[in-house]
């Protein structure tokens, strides 16, 4: 195969090389990617809302790819391919983007009652302009951090999915994999939701007091401690087992001899709350300290990045020639990247009419983290993207302006979050475009088709986000009260709404705060990256227990080095869990919003139901190991 001559330092062959002419934007492969968006969109936010956590949606979309266009309908390019997984992804980034911040506006509404939740409407705006935005901002990046790094910036995710790619003669085996996953995480969420048997199992430790651990049975967690590793996995587990089995009782003890409420509780002393209500009073805002310090801490890192990649994008500016004409080389036109951010800079201010300070904190937080985001997730992925840290300083760099201007009240925290919202909505949508950017780079996609088709997932994302949100918000709720006594966790927008709210009325408890930075810190000097640890330690201990659970079958399969992998079974298999539970999970949301009982089978089994659940929990992680095993030679 012949490849075309280009005089770029970081010259890279192609697997379908720029002179050659395949299918690539096919009308098939547009609807397809569309219709795959949509699903993993809805599956990504329910996974978000729940875990604080989504998972890459370009293998599993691959993979459906093949099967659909080469098996069944015995016809498609790997560059169409290409096209389908880059317009799926798009609604997993986009789901990112809007589940970290917008249900703050349901907390808000529950806790405080003068905040009103966004329209469907609006919330599908702040998609369609804080991914738009992302993507336009990262078109000018491309070349450098794609093509002219190539050899420095890996983009594991995007060069996975590539190997995935060019492996597709074994698209039919790969794609059970995903429908098995689909089908197992299906059936176990039906009972869990029928009352058959229980999600979660909590046991209360003889010593210490108060000490207690947990454990949430469910597929989607077991998938996605699989795809993390045991690595990660761990570090997220010691977060939660050190809140549980260490500060809650260390609080328990040091507050025994007070009969007096002890802030930021309001009417219950120490003495008197249990294990889990000692966790969500005070251990809670320990964890949002760490989270945030995890998140400055990874920022920090990626600042010699970024000042890297602002100097040589100033010094291509200035030594700027002609545009390259090759297929591979061309993106979207520059006057549609400047007047599309100009536009959108526009648009934001529409979210809060009274403020003009919307648009340059938009677009100056948008541009630097947004170029931060690209390069990050080419150095360590975008399941390690800092997301979280950058959302978190945008939200204090302009909450803290203002208060200083003098927008304070309900409408400056509005205005603030809407900010959030659309940054990291752009964020997140520059981190998943330049993985899929990597991926079209090494098969010799053309970049503006790729462009156009993360616009088109974008689209079709933004159809069913807003919807899939109100509607988890109305049934589950995302704060405790008399109509969701288990609401989901949302634990970044929960972070989001104390973080806003405690700025702008000081109601933030600061020692706790700065107790749990500090301890973030502590996690850094062992030279262990404290975000996973300190969401861990932010989410009930159940969940990083259910996530280590997946993570040992994966140190079983492979070793403790264990990493992500398109070559691993258990990857596609793990996302087939999180989908399949996830969208039982909505229809379950469907279901209980028309009023209509589904657990008619609650307490069935009685005093089985605990040996029932850890059965079958059992039964469900043999699943993964026999799914997990390497394909023979």
């Amino acid at each position: 195969m012949a490849h075309p001559t280009t005089t770029r330092p970081a010259a890279h062959k192609p697997y379908v090389a720029a002179h050659e002419k395949t299918t690539e934007g096919t009308v098939r492969a547009v609807v397809l990617g569309v219709i795959l968006s949509i699903v993993f969109t809805a599956a990504n936010a329910y996974l978000g809302l729940y875990v604080g956590m989504t998972v890459s949606a370009s293998i599993p979309a691959a993979v459906i790819s093949m099967a659909v266009l080469r098996k069944l309908l015995r016809r498609g390019s790997i560059l169409e391919n290409n096209l389908v997984q880059t317009i799926a992804s798009a609604g997993v980034s986009l789901a990112s983007g809007i589940i970290f911040t917008i249900p703050a506006f349901f907390i808000w509404n529950i806790t405080r009652g003068d905040i009103a939740v966004p329209s469907i409407l609006t919330i599908s705006f702040i998609s369609i302009i804080g991914g738009a935005l992302g993507i336009l901002m990262m078109v000018p990046l491309r070349r450098l951090l794609i093509r002219d790094e190539h050899a420095t910036l890996p983009y594991p995710e995007g060069t996975a999915c590539a190997e995935v790619l060019i492996a597709g003669e074994r698209g039919g085996q790969m794609a059970k994999k995903v429908i098995g996953g689909v089908g197992a995480g299906a059936l176990y969420k039906i009972g869990t939701g029928m009352g058959l048997w229980r999600d979660s199992l909590s046991v209360n430790l003889p010593a210490p007091a108060k000490a207690f651990l947990g454990l949430d049975a469910i597929p989607a967690l077991l998938g996605v401690g699989y795809i993390l590793g045991p690595r990660i996995s761990a570090v997220m587990m010691a977060g939660g087992v050190l809140g549980t089995v260490v500060l809650v009782p260390m609080i328990a003890f040091f507050a025994s001899g007070n009969p007096a409420p002890i802030f930021p509780s309001l009417d219950h002393a120490v003495s008197a709350m249990t294990g889990e209500e000692i966790r969500v009073t005070y251990v809670r805002y320990i964890g949002a300290g760490a989270v945030t310090m995890g998140g400055i801490m990874s920022l920090l890192k990626a600042l010699p990045a970024l000042f890297r990649s602002l100097a040589s994008a100033a010094s291509r500016m200035r030594a700027a020639g002609a545009p390259e004409s090759i297929r591979t080389d061309r993106d979207i036109p520059g006057w549609i990247v400047l007047a599309g951010s100009a536009a959108i800079g526009l648009l934001s201010w529409t979210l809060a009419p009274e403020n003009p300070w919307v648009i340059p904190m938009v677009m100056v937080f948008g541009f630097i983290f947004v170029t931060v985001s690209s390069r990050i997730v080419g150095l360590v992925g975008s399941s390690s993207s800092p997301v979280s840290g950058m959302t978190i300083a945008t939200l204090l760099g302009t909450t803290v302006l203002f208060v200083s201007m003098g927008y304070t009240g309900a409408g400056g925290m509005v205005a603030a979050l809407f900010v959030g919202t659309v940054v990291c909505v752009a964020v997140c949508t520059a981190g998943d475009i330049s993985q899929d950017l990597k991926t079209g780079f090494l098969l010799g996609a053309t970049p503006w088709k790729q462009q156009l088709g993360m616009f088109a997932g974008i689209v079709a994302g933004t159809a069913v986000i807003g919807s899939v949100v109100y509607l988890l918000g109305n049934t589950y709720g995302f704060v405790a009260d008399a109509q969701h006594p288990h609401p989901l966790q949302a634990p970044q927008a929960n972070l989001m709404a104390m973080i806003i709210d405690g700025v702008m009325h000081g109601r933030l408890p600061w020692d706790l705060m700065f107790l749990g930075m500090f301890l973030a810190l502590v996690v850094e000097l062992f030279g262990v990256s404290s975000l996973a640890f300190a969401v861990g330690l932010y989410l009930p201990v159940g969940l990083s227990v259910g996530v280590m659970m997946g993570g040992l079958v994966r140190w079983a399969r492979a070793g403790i080095n264990a990493e992500e992998s398109g070559e691993d079974a258990g990857v596609l298999y793990s996302s087939g869990l999180i989908a399949g539970e996830a969208l039982i999970g909505i229809a379950i949301a469907v279901v209980a919003s028309l009023k209509v009982a589904y657990d008619f089978a609650a307490g069935t089994l009685g005093v089985l139901e605990i040996p029932v659940t850890l059965l079958l929990y059992a039964a469900l992680i043999y699943t993964l190991w026999l799914a997990s095993r390497p394909r023979a030679a």
